[in-house]
Parts: C-alpha cells; structure tokens; sequence
C-alpha cells in the first residue's frame, strides 16, 4: 500500500507532506512551552553524536546512507530546515563500531517528532517513478498546462528530460527556485504530443532571462531537448540570454564529445534525421558543455539539496536587478556612506550585524539604506524591507508588519493574531534563516523588538538595516553599529541641484552664482535640493532671484519653509490636490481620490503631474506616495489655518477629544470643511445628522467603527467620497447621494435584501463601490443604476454565491475584484456584455471553469486566477484577447492543459 502511495508522489510532494506533518507537532508542541530552545542548524548528520544528548530537537531523522544520503534525505533534510526545524540527522553509515551510543538514544528522546525513512520504501519510490516516466504528470508547472503562454515573460526556463530528472532534482530546483519568487516555466518534454516543436516553446525560452538546461543520461535521445537547446544557444548569442547548465549524473566531457552512454543515445536520435539539424544538436552540446555549470555528483560532494541552494542563489544573482528596491537616478555624494555602512555590516566572525542609521528628515537616510540593502541582496536567499513603518503602523498595526516580514521571510500567507504570537513564531521559525532586513524610519524601539528581537532569532551572518529620525531609539535593542548621516558637501549639492535644474551635472554660465548661492541655503539636505532644483526648472533669472531672496529668509533648519515656496507656485487646485494627499491619501491608490478630484474640477492630470514634476509627490505603481518632510508641511499649512480652534480648519480628523466637543456642540459650523475624519471608538460611536448639518462644502468622509442616527436626505450636498468601515450600512442613507463618486461600505452587515439599495439609485455618477469584507453579502447589489461605475470590489465577501445578472449593464465597468469569494462558483455569462474591463481578478474562488463569455472583454490586460483550485477548464476563446498580457493561474492544481493558442496570444 505505501508503494502505490509514494509511486505517484514527487519527491517535493512527498518532502512538503512530512515537513507540513512536523510543523503541526512542532506548533502544537510548542504552544504548550513557553520558551524555544537554542538550534544549532549546522547539526549535519555528521555532526558529534556526543553532544547530542544536551539538545533538545523538533525531529530526528533516521536513515541508510547508501539509499538516500545525497538524495532523498538530502532534500528532506532541507526542507525541516528551511521551515525552521530544528534537526537532529542520524546517518548510520558514518557511525563507527556497532554499538549505539546512549547519546543517540537520548536524541530520540529529546525530539518533537521522529521521520524515520526506511531504504525499503526509498527504494519502491525510486523505482516506481521509473515506471511511470510515460505517464501522465500531475503537477501543476508541467508545460502541458502552460506551453501555450508565449506573451508572458519568465525569470528562467527549465529544460530536461523528464524520465531522468522530472519527480526528482527538477522537481526541487522548480519549487526552490518558485520559493523564492522567481517566475519559471518548466518544460517537460515527455508530456508533448507530436514532433514539431512548436513556436510557443521556442518563444517562451526567448521570454526568459536565463536558461537551465538539466542535461542527463537520456537528455540526448529526445529531439525537444536538443531543439530547446539549439534555441538557448542562440539567444545566448544574440539578446544576451543566460545558459547555466547543470550536468546530472554524466560528464561534462561526455557531452562535448558525445561518448559513453550520452554518445549511443545521441547517435541513436541522429540517424531518424536529416544530417543538418543533427549538426545543430552536435554544436549546441559542444558548446553548452564548455559553459560553466555544475556537475551533480562532484558539487557539494554529490549532495542534491545543496546544488539545489547554490542554483538558486546564482539565479537569485543573475536576476538581481529584477528585484532591486527603487531608488532616486540622480544619486549624488552617496558612495561614501556607503562604503561605511558596508563596512560596519561587514563582521569576519560570521555574527548577525545590526546597524542603525540616523538622521534628520529629508537627509536620504532611507535611500542610503536601500542601495546598501540592494548590493548586499545576492547574497541571501531571505530578505525583506519593511517601509515607512512610522506612518504605516497607526493604521495597519504591529501585526500587519509581522506578516509582511513572515511572507518575506518564510512565504506564508496565514496571518498573526497579536503582536506576542508573532514575537513566537518569528522567533522559533527564523533561527535558521540567513536574512537580510530593511526596517526603514522607525520611531519607537518596541517596533524593533516585535520585528527582528534578538540577533540570535537568525542564523549567523544575517545582516539587518534600521533607520531612524530618533538615535535613541536605537539604545538597548542589540544594535551593533550606530551611523549619523550628515549633509552632503557643497560640491556635490550643487551636481544634485543641477540634475533637477537643469537636467545636467552643472549650470550653465548664466546661472552660475545663482545656482551656487541657492545650493548654499540648503544646508545639503538632498530633499530640499531636489525639490528647490525641480522648482527652478525652467524659469527665468528674474523668478531664480526672487526665490533666492525668500530662501535666505529661511534658516537652513526650517526645512518645511523652504518647501513651502514650491507649494506657494502652486495654483488653487493643485494646492488642494496636495493638501488633500498630506492629509489623507499618500499610500493609497491615486485612483480613489482621482475621481474626486475631476469630479470637483480640479484637473487631477495636470495637477498630478506639476507635482510630481516638483518633486512634491511620486506616483509609484499606482499609489501616491508623499515624502514625510512635504507631508508634514502640508499637515502644518492645514495647522496654520486655525492653531486655536482645529474645528475652524478645512481638513479635520477627529479623535476621541475632538469626538467629544463634535457631539456636545451638536457639530460644527463651517462652510471651509472640505474633509472630515471620524474615527469611533470599539463602543460605536453615535452621530446624528443634525451634526453634519453646517458643514455644506464637504467632499471627502470618512467614518470608522460608528453609527448615525437621523433622517435627513439632504445633508451634504457636495459629498464625492463616502467611506465607511465597520459601520452599519445605514451610514450611507443618511446623505445627499446625487454627486457621490467613490462609496466604499467595507466591513458592512449589508445582504441583498438591504433596503438601502433603493436610496443608492440616486447615485448615478458612482465611479468606484468597495463592498469588500461583506459577510452577510449573498448576491451582488443591481448594479443597472450605476453606468459610470468602473471599479467594483467584492474582495474577501466569503458568502458570495451569485453575480446578479445586472453586472452586464455597468457598461464602463473597468476593474472587477473578487478575491477570496471563496464560495462563487461561476460567472455569469452577462459579463460578456462587458466593454471596458481592463483588470479581472477570480482568485481565489470557487469556479471549475472560465466561461467563453470571457473572449468577449476585449480589453482585458490582466487575468488572475492564482489558486483556483477547483478550476478545471478555460476556453480556447481565451486566445482572442489581444491585450491580455497577464494571466495567473499559479497553483490551479486541477488545470491539467491550456487550450492551444490560436491568435495573437
């Protein structure tokens, strides 16, 4: 019975089971202990027998050397370790005498859970992988289920025979190389029907940056191997393609000469064909042979779970600009710092380094970091930056930032409960992790401790950046090395200047002294020089002059005056614009509040841009980012427009003080209030309409966790966005509806029986409904009203089981989201009705297949189906969309085949 369960396992399969099982025990183990024993993950198994008795482990591995040693057990031994296991490795054929020792006996005692692999079922499994070669694979990255995917690009492109290698070394370089983010297409050529090798697969290994051609025993008696191979060679040539070739189990020198066992199988395939492209094959091997690569049996002394580690880091360091963090082009006067941070980090015993940089704000702490961050990557196969935690954290918490790191680190999407049970498992988890970490402008050292605590909850030579307005909140957290960054020299700010200014590295004659003069009053602190430069871009000596005389107003250290002469040239709409990200909305998505601003005249694209030009904000990846230093301005100008009375301001956000004299004054009255921010406490909060009553200029609101009582309808007549969280729906009832643009009721108790549906018919110029996270939400709202709705989100609606019929009618339908509507188990075939659909995301839910209707969205770019596990069939119409350009379907275990592509796809 064990023989027929492992023959239709892959070694990965298999190895994930076991180390999935001693996670369980370990985790159960481990709640009922308060604290985690030191792991020493070097323990080999032929590490000291002797001292195995004072340790305790999570699981003890029992095995013959001669059976699995470099093979099997190899791989397993990997995967505990790679989960955080902690490892006892028991290898008998290395032992001496034949008696066992009571050390090793206490090992056993000491351990969570015991693997013992026995050579018997090794050796079925082996052969019954050899008998099932021809037949049919069962996992998901096989070609058969996406050879056909020619427009998408991949990281590497895996090549081998699939009789040889497939549930074996390719099937562990394929997950190693999936674990740590790199996108792979593997080829298994016994999978193909047919003898042309088609143009997809030849197109895919051009898509690919680098190739890996696993070339064994029987890799020369198939022709798909040799015509992949001619195919790299020649990218190789031609876009600097990269060939790193693994040799499993046969002589590099074989393969160049085509002698032994490799020789007959290739002189065997060359007498089917022509001479020609035999001549192709012969010159492919010859040179993929003088390549340099790896030979299986003589790297890491023959051991498959390390070729596997060394292969991944070679990708990992040949991809290494694909994962760089994004940093400013117009570096200046930088490589100093650097090398001094290298330096600190540097440590010749091997220990974990920790180094804090500090500095004032705007002084380029958090790119110094990132480029440090950026040389140090191809080292470490485990790393994670961790970005703008002291804005991020009051919003997102502590427990969010955790599984962020615990993804990074591990690739684990379950999330932590509170901050301790993250302590925990970071803790026991990342003791066997070399990691590489940026957390970038911390504010308060317990942030420190809940994200990297100790150095011992890493393996030695792990390397952890930190960087800080405030030095003292590197005291007493195990920081290493402290690091001031100060100013840049004059000589440089004025080459950091001159990029912004003039787009050069110095200013031309006539704006010499000027240039020199307003550098000067800088101080060297690179924001202000890139955001005066950005500024002065293009206007004429006299406006430089005059913007000389307000900077030399300014003392060096009041940094936020001398932004302000840029927010000064600013128009009255994008003035608002700014004010309105300061406030509100850097971080999230630019499309939101987009809407609002058209809606409101404000010409967001031109505004958008003249900021941006300015160096005021960045628009990265969609998301409005704001550096804190022109956020903090913004939020000071808002300040400056009442210091005594904050009711009187044009932007308010309301906590529990402001709360309280909000409700004893029955509101507020004033007509400047264009957004306002109520955050109830856990008790829900209670307004009334009469309290909106006075606030008539009113665009943007936001409640959290609070309920409103009342029935006025006409409240609020200028309202464009309305965003509720954790609120009763009724929120939404209560207001003017007619000129809302953006209605997020996330977290709601809506259903579709929710009377508010009819008083949202008013709501005709709805550009955006967020009902993400609604539970009680079975069927999607008639959406036959909304014509100009162009982004509907339904995320994380785990009870959603229809789509109302109606969605064909929201003609201008640009992004639908259903992530998570895990209990949705088909689309509608009104969506084809759909004209704008640009974005479409199913994952993960219900469905067994795409429907046709699909090929009717035109202008489909991207499709994500990632994790649809039950998701057994697209159609072939699916090749008709000629813009798609993403299509995900990770992990749909059940989709054994794509249809062929016929178009343009």
């Amino acid at each position: 019975m064990m023989r027929n369960l492992l023959a239709g396992l892959s070694f990965a399969v298999l190895v994930t089971s076991v180390v999935l099982y001693v996670l369980a025990c370990n985790f159960a183990e481990s709640n009922k202990e308060s604290t985690r024993r030191k792991v020493d993950d070097t323990g080999a198994s032929s590490s000291s027998a002797a001292s195995a008795g004072s340790n305790s482990y999570d699981a003890f591995l029992s095995f013959s050397s001669k059976d699995t040693h470099k093979t099997f057990a190899d791989h397993l031994y990997k995967g505990l370790i790679n989960a955080g296991i902690c490892m006892f490795t028991d290898n008998n054929e290395l032992a001496e005498g034949e008696k066992i020792g009571t050390n090793l006996l206490q090992a056993i005692k000491n351990m969570l859970v015991a693997s013992i692999l026995l050579s018997m079922l090794a050796y079925y499994f082996v052969k019954s992988n050899r008998k099932s070669t021809h037949q049919k694979a069962d996992d998901t990255g096989a070609s058969s289920s996406c050879a056909t995917l020619t427009s998408e690009n991949y990281d590497v492109f895996l090549s081998f025979r699939g009789e040889d290698t497939r549930k074996t070394f390719v099937d562990h370089l394929y997950n190693g190389l999936v674990d740590v983010g790199i996108h792979v297409f593997r080829d298994d050529n016994d999978l193909r029907e047919g003898e042309v090798i088609g143009t997809n697969l030849l197109q895919a290994i051009k898509n690919s940056k680098i190739s890996i051609p696993i070339i064994s025993q029987n890799y020369a008696s198939s022709k798909w191997c040799l015509q992949e191979l001619v195919e790299m060679m020649e990218c190789m040539k031609s876009v600097r393609h990269i060939v790193l070739p693994v040799f499993y189990r046969v002589k590099p020198a074989h393969v160049r000469h085509q002698k032994e066992s490799f020789g007959k199988n290739f002189s065997h395939l060359s007498r089917k064909y022509i001479k020609e492209d035999a001549d192709k094959w012969k010159q492919a091997l010859q040179e993929v042979a003088s390549l340099k690569g790896w030979e299986s049996e003589k790297t890491a002394n023959g051991h498959e779970g390390e070729l596997v580690k060394i292969v991944v880091r070679k990708v990992l360091s040949e991809s290494k600009k694909a994962f760089q963090l994004v940093v400013p082009e117009q570096l200046v006067g930088i490589n100093n710092a650097v090398e001094d941070i290298l330096r600190l980090l540097d440590d010749k015993h091997g220990a974990t380094q920790i180094v804090g940089i500090h500095g004032m704000g705007g002084i380029g702490k958090t790119t110094l970091a990132k480029v440090v961050y950026n040389k140090l990557f191809d080292q470490f196969q485990h790393h994670s930056f961790i970005a703008d935690i002291r804005e991020s954290l009051p919003s997102k918490g502590i427990t969010y930032l955790q599984d962020q790191l615990k993804f990074d680190i591990l690739k684990e999407k379950d999330h932590v409960f509170n901050q301790d049970e993250g302590i925990k498992i970071m803790e026991s988890r990342f003791k066997c992790k070399k990691v590489l970490i940026l957390l970038d402008d911390v504010d308060d050292n317990n942030q420190i401790k809940a994200l990297v605590g100790k150095r011992d909850w890493f393996e030695m030579g792990s390397k952890i950046i930190i960087t800080t307005r405030i030095r003292s909140v590197l005291d007493d957290v195990g920081v290493n090395c402290k690091y001031e960054l100060k100013e840049i020299a004059e000589d440089k700010s004025l080459i950091l200047f001159s990029r912004h200014a003039f787009r050069r590295d110095s200013p031309p004659c006539e704006f010499e002294s000027l240039s020199h003069a307003i550098v000067s009053t800088t101080g060297g602190l690179p924001l202000a020089l890139e955001v005066i430069g950005s500024f002065l871009c293009g206007r004429n000596r006299a406006f430089w002059q005059d913007a000389l005389k307000k900077l030399q107003k300014v003392p060096h250290e009041k940094v936020q005056e001398k932004l302000k002469i840029s927010y000064e040239a600013l128009n009255y709409e994008e003035k608002q614009i700014f004010l309105d990200i300061a406030y509100l909305f850097s971080g999230y998505s630019f499309k939101y509040a987009f809407y609002m601003w058209d809606a409101c005249n404000f010409f967001p694209s031109m505004g958008l841009e003249t900021l941006s030009f300015m160096s005021l904000i960045k628009i990265e990846d969609g998301f409005l980012k704001m550096h804190d230093q022109p956020r903090d301005l913004g939020l000071e100008i808002i300040r400056q427009e009442d210091y005594r009375a904050p009711m009187n301001r044009s932007r308010l956000y309301l906590h529990e003080k402001e709360l309280e004299i909000f409700k004893r004054n029955k509101g507020i009255e004033n007509l400047n209030v264009q957004a306002l921010c109520l955050e109830g406490d856990s008790s829900k909060s209670e307004f009334t309409t009469e309290q909106f009553e006075k606030l008539p200029n009113l665009r943007c609101l936001v409640v959290t966790n609070a309920k409103l009582i009342g029935d006025s309808k006409i409240l609020l007549p200028k309202l464009r966005i309305l965003w509720c969280s954790e609120c009763p729906a009724s929120v939404a009832t209560k207001f003017h509806l007619e000129k809302l643009v953006v209605l997020s009721l996330r977290g709601s108790d809506i259903s579709e029986h929710w009377e508010g549906w009819s008083y949202l018919e008013v709501a005709k110029e709805l550009k955006v409904l967020n009902l993400a996270n609604s539970p009680r939400l079975r069927v999607t709202p008639d959406l036959s009203t909304f014509q100009h709705l162009e982004i509907l989100i339904l995320k994380g609606c785990d009870n959603l089981e229809l789509i109302h019929p109606s969605i064909g009618e929201a003609k201008c339908l640009n992004v639908l989201s259903l992530y998570g509507c895990v209990k949705l188990r088909e689309l509608p075939q009104e969506m084809g009705k759909l004209e704008e659909p640009k974005e479409l995301y199913i994952n993960p839910i219900a469905i067994e297949e795409i429907p046709p209707c699909i090929s009717s969205l035109k202008k489909l770019e991207s499709l994500c189906a990632e994790d649809c596990e039950s998701l057994v069939q697209i159609p072939g119409s699916i090749s008709h969309l000629v813009n798609l350009s993403i299509l995900d379907l990770a992990n749909c275990s059940k989709l054994c085949r794509l249809p062929r592509a016929s178009g343009p796809l």
